[in-house]
């Protein structure tokens, strides 16, 4: 009888008694390879019937063949992680050249610096000696060395750009490898075999200036090709035109570009460049794409600045790309602008003053989207709702061009503003051909045509101050309902569908539940696309031609608190159930930008957990640390844009709804913003309350003084071991508080509470009592009710309840009793519900 061996080494051979290896013949190790790659792990009765199927097996034995199969996927197995250690070794080694020529780079910074402050100090000795000299010469000599002078135009002939593209190159290098410029860490980034790649921001120079160096798995050229594609990874690059090319003669070449950036707000205008790009080869086989502004030449093409344009100038920048040993590249970039801060308004002027944000929008940007090719292009793979990753990343930048075209909304686009209300807070523009405006065609290939030839966006741009963007943007994506209109968003998700649609005139019905379907993540986790189902739970009005559930294509990003000066970003748009590939996408959303770099690196579970936040006292905020300091600088400018499909003849009526919509969002906004504030809850006020109501820590005080005298026994264990507050707002069963009025309304509720009535502090005040009970349940209560009043407190046997979402909730018993103030007076009745759960 044969012995078989569970060796992974020999995959060919098979083991008899006497110890002595038999090796499988190439016919039958090329059937079993064959068997392997169409079932790697076959079952006992798969095996059998493998034997059978193949006559060349019938020799051996089904437990040789278990054991065969074994070894062959320990072999697989030890393979996939030797490539892996190898692709790790190989990182490393190449992180650790970069190291090491960062440390280079670093100690002659050091050398530098050290030669400079030796003579700054030997000239301040001399000014001092100087000060005694009053003569005329000194006097009139010292005023002369503050001249600046003035550069003459550069010749921009062939051979004038010749001189200044190796110029350009000389000072670009520089700066990549040399100490032409002063860099600082980027805040929060460390590097590692890990991390996206060592990222550098400038100290001191002119404009704003970011560095980063890192490893890509692209061949040099093909960087260079996706690089100088700048409109596919830079959101915010609206067109690059090549207007001339030119052949060097050492085989580089050299492109006249124009290109222009779209605006980031409402409140500014955008950027244009005139560009030199000079690509070429280094002598140790480096590939070099190094650029820079034509502002000041003759001789030569130019561009004029366009209308609503203002003319940037970009210093000698590009990167510098070589290739890895083992595959792959080492690149270093460089990104240096002036953005001309002098057109914006003051409170603007952080967002083109900052190199930190420049490093975030561009430079890793790009690092970031050589990444994501590279990943996608070794493990190529089918995402959500089967789209491939290119396919999902084309999506990705048709919501965010079509959102930027709404903000800015250029005439060569087709767009007009509309008359103003008289109140300037919202801007209205009309575009009578979205067909051009969003490169697609406003019909579909049933043949039957869409619901509107008009589309109409309405845009505004607000100051936020003390709410990190992270934590307000994340709010908005996961609480919908308060701040979205449900007839608005089945109005907008009737322009993908044939057919016509009246206005929404009313909520006549509602969707309740959100359901949000993960499609991936774009770019490399910094961004990820969904799907949001919004299910509708109701009937519209008879005139109102309404789907059942609302699709929307949803891009996040800048949803991470820790990271520095990030942009934050929610564009949707309504699609097809179908969502098919030429369905149109008219994007609506929100941008925020922090204006200042001092982020509050607050908790990040801040709007799902707000005990810590609802702590207040003389020490500020316990839990997290007195953040009131930092966080009261904080500044941040939100745009807002929504655009809606209509049809040409009802512009007056979409223009009044539109106008009402974005004002009714801004108020939300501002509301959800007031009770996102971190600095408001490191004060004395207190979370928000209605007016009149204690603070938070007081009225938690309150409940629980009076449960334990009217019940006799005490709500909370171990009371007086940490903040009351803080022991009510976990508590595991709902406690809600409700007001002593004729229609009595919710003022208070822990995160149970919320969690049970599916909603958040800010909308609690909008859920009356009654409409949690059915009508039995309503019955009941009321019956009971006076004897609240009566005796201080009541209990209810179990029951029904519903959510603010309808959804039906189980409870076992509740309670109820009478919350007094610290004189004695009736505030407000306090419901428990014990052990409740979502039927």
């Amino acid at each position: 009888m044969m012995v078989v061996t569970s060796s992974c080494k020999e995959g060919n051979k098979i083991a008899m008694d006497n110890g002595k290896y038999v090796r499988y013949t190439p016919e039958q190790v090329e059937a079993l390879e064959r068997l392997y790659h169409e079932c790697p792990k076959p079952s006992s009765i798969r095996r059998q019937q493998l034997i059978r199927e193949c006559p060349i097996l019938a020799n051996i034995e089904p437990k040789q063949i278990k054991v065969w199969f074994q070894n062959r996927r320990c072999r697989e197995k030890q393979r996939k992680e030797a490539s892996r250690l190898q692709a790790v070794n190989r990182k490393l080694t190449a992180m650790n050249k970069l190291l090491m020529e960062e440390n280079d780079r670093l100690q002659k910074q050091v050398s530098q610096l050290v030669y400079e402050n030796s003579y700054f100090r030997q000239q301040t000795q001399n000014a001092t000696l100087a000060t005694t000299d009053t003569s005329c010469e000194s006097v009139v000599t010292s005023g002369q060395h503050h001249l600046t002078p003035q550069h003459p135009p550069r010749d921009a002939s062939p051979a004038g750009l010749l001189s200044i593209a190796e110029e350009t190159l000389t000072e670009f290098l520089s700066k990549a490898t040399g100490t032409a410029v002063e860099w600082v860490q980027m805040p929060g980034m460390k590097p590692g075999p890990d991390s996206i790649g060592i990222v550098a921001i400038s100290h001191g120079c002119t404009g704003v200036a970011a560095r980063a160096c890192g490893l890509v798995g692209l061949d040099p050229t093909r960087v260079a090709e996706i690089l100088k594609d700048r409109p596919t990874w830079f959101r915010d690059c609206r067109a690059v035109d090549v207007m001339n090319v030119l052949s060097t003669g050492n085989g580089g070449t050299i492109e006249l570009l124009y290109m222009q950036l779209y605006a980031p707000t409402t409140l500014a205008p955008a950027r244009d460049f005139w560009l030199l790009r000079y690509t070429s080869v280094l002598e140790d086989g480096s590939l070099v794409v190094c650029e820079r502004s034509l502002n000041n030449t003759q001789n030569g093409p130019t561009i004029p600045p366009a209308a609503n344009f203002v003319r940037a100038e970009m210093l000698p920048s590009g990167y510098l790309i070589r290739p890895c040993e083992g595959g792959g590249s080492i690149i270093h970039i460089v990104d240096h602008m002036d953005l001309e801060p002098w057109s914006v308004p003051e409170v603007l002027r952080p967002l083109y003053e900052s190199s930190t944000l420049l490093a975030q929008k561009t430079t890793m940007a790009a690092l970031r989207y050589l990444r994501q090719i590279s990943q996608e292009i070794s493990q190529p793979n089918v995402t959500g709702w089967g789209r491939r990753p290119a396919a999902l990343r084309s999506l990705s930048q048709k919501l965010s061009k079509g959102f930027n075209e709404a903000v800015n909304g250029f005439t060569d686009e087709g767009w007009s503003m509309l008359e103003s209300d008289g109140v300037d807070d919202v801007t209205l523009l009309v575009n009578s051909s979205p067909g051009k405006m969003m490169g697609i065609n406003l019909s579909y290939s049933n043949g039957f045509p869409s619901m509107g030839n008009a589309v109409l966006c309405a845009k505004a741009s607000m100051l936020l101050q003390n709410v990190p963007p992270a934590i307000l943007l994340r709010f908005l994506r996961e609480h919908r309902s308060e701040w979205a209109d449900s007839g608005i968003d089945a109005y907008s998700a009737a322009a993908v569908k044939a057919g016509p649609c009246s206005l929404p005139v009313s909520r006549g019905g509602s969707f309740g539940g959100q359901v949000i379907l993960p499609l991936a993540h774009t770019i490399e986790h910094e961004e990820f696309m969904e799907v949001i189902k919004l299910e509708n739970m109701g009937h519209y009005r008879d005139d109102m031609i309404m789907p059942g559930d609302i699709f929307l294509l949803q891009l996040c990003s800048g949803v991470d608190e820790n990271a520095v000066g990030t942009c934050a970003e929610l564009i949707f748009a309504p699609i097809d159930a179908s969502f098919s590939d030429d369905a149109p996408i008219i994007p609506s959303g929100f941008r925020i930008i922090p204006l200042d770099s001092g982020m509050d690196a607050s908790s990040p579970n801040r709007t799902l957990d707000l005990a810590s936040t609802l702590e207040v006292g003389a020490a500020g905020n316990r839990a997290t640390g007195d953040h009131s300091g930092r966080c009261g600088s904080t500044k941040s400018v939100m745009t807002i844009a929504f655009q809606f499909v209509y049809e040409i003849h009802l512009q007056e009526n979409v223009a009044t709804m539109a106008r009402q919509y974005v004002r009714s969002i801004i108020a939300s906004v501002q509301r959800v913003a007031l009770a996102l504030s971190p600095s408001r809850f490191g004060s004395h006020a207190g979370f928000r309350t209605p007016p009149g109501t204690p603070e938070a820590q007081t009225l938690a005080r309150w409940i629980c003084d009076s449960y334990r005298c009217y019940l006799g026994v005490d709500l909370l264990k171990n009371e007086g071991s940490e903040s009351i507050l803080k022991m009510l707002w976990h508590h595991t069963d709902a406690v809600l508080c409700c007001s002593l009025k004729a229609l009595p309304v919710f003022t208070f509720a822990n995160q149970a509470g919320l969690d049970m009535l599916e909603t958040t502090l800010v909308a609690l005040q909008d859920i009356s009592l009654e409409k949690i009970f059915d009508e039995n349940g309503r019955k009941a209560l009321f019956a009971e009710f006076p004897q609240v009043m009566q005796q201080g407190f009541m209990c209810l046997q179990g029951g029904i309840c519903l959510s603010s979402m309808g959804r039906p909730v189980s409870y076992e018993r509740a309670v109820a009793w009478k919350v007094v103030n610290d004189e004695e007076n009736a505030h407000c009745i306090c419901f428990m519900f014990i052990n409740w759960s979502f039927v």
